[in-house]
């Protein structure tokens, strides 16, 4: 599977009026509140830090969890509620999280004790479970395969996917990593091996 970029792909900020410094929250509309807090706060861990009602829709409850590094995901619920998503434009195909490499066996068995299915894939740069929350909301759990500063993901993913152009690859493995973290002067070894297909293709 080869892919040719058509578009240009790089680290540097590029020459626009605004720049973003970083991901204030994310706010998504789901079901009821119940089945919110049991899945996001009781299941993956995320404190509730603020509950109030929505400001534009009052007859809806706005909840506010941390993601883990203060990053804020929200949710508008309200009874009776029960949403699917639609993978048309402009909507939302799935929530992706950070999990620690230490927790991944532990988050596969809570998620079977809980009654989620998941699916596993290897996507080349990190590996993956994937499952749905109450609403089917599709909810990626990654883990980062290599140790590097968070601040430098943008660079590394960068470097890896001209690393991945160069050698006619379909999509960044971990060869491409390896070579963009050596050629940056990060830790190239892995810090987590799973044994799952690939998942290239898999909607």
């Amino acid at each position: 599977m080869e892919h040719t970029p058509e578009h240009d792909v790089t680290a540097a900020p590029p020459e626009s009026p605004v720049h973003t410094i970083g991901t204030d929250h994310m706010t998504v509309m789901g079901g009821d509140a119940a089945s919110t807090i049991a899945f996001y706060r009781d299941l993956l861990g995320m404190p509730l830090v603020l509950e109030q009602p929505n400001l534009d829709a009052p007859e809806l409850t706005h909840l506010f969890f941390d993601t883990g590094d203060g990053r804020i995901l929200t949710f508008f619920v309200g009874e009776g509620r029960s949403p699917r998503p639609y993978r048309g434009a402009g909507n939302v195909h799935h929530l992706a999280f950070s999990i620690a490499p230490d927790s991944f066996e532990e988050t596969k068995t809570a998620l079977d004790d809980a009654g989620y299915g998941f699916n596993e894939f290897d996507r080349g740069a990190f590996h993956s479970l994937y499952t749905q929350d109450p609403s089917g909301l599709v909810v990626e759990l990654v883990v980062e395969k290599y140790d590097f500063p968070p601040e430098r993901r943008g660079e590394v993913l960068a470097l890896a996917h001209e690393k991945r152009v160069e050698a006619g690859a379909g999509y960044v493995d971990d060869e491409h990593m390896q070579a963009a973290l050596s050629e940056l002067g990060l830790d190239s070894e892995p810090r987590f091996e799973g044994s799952a297909p690939t998942g290239a293709g898999v909607e």
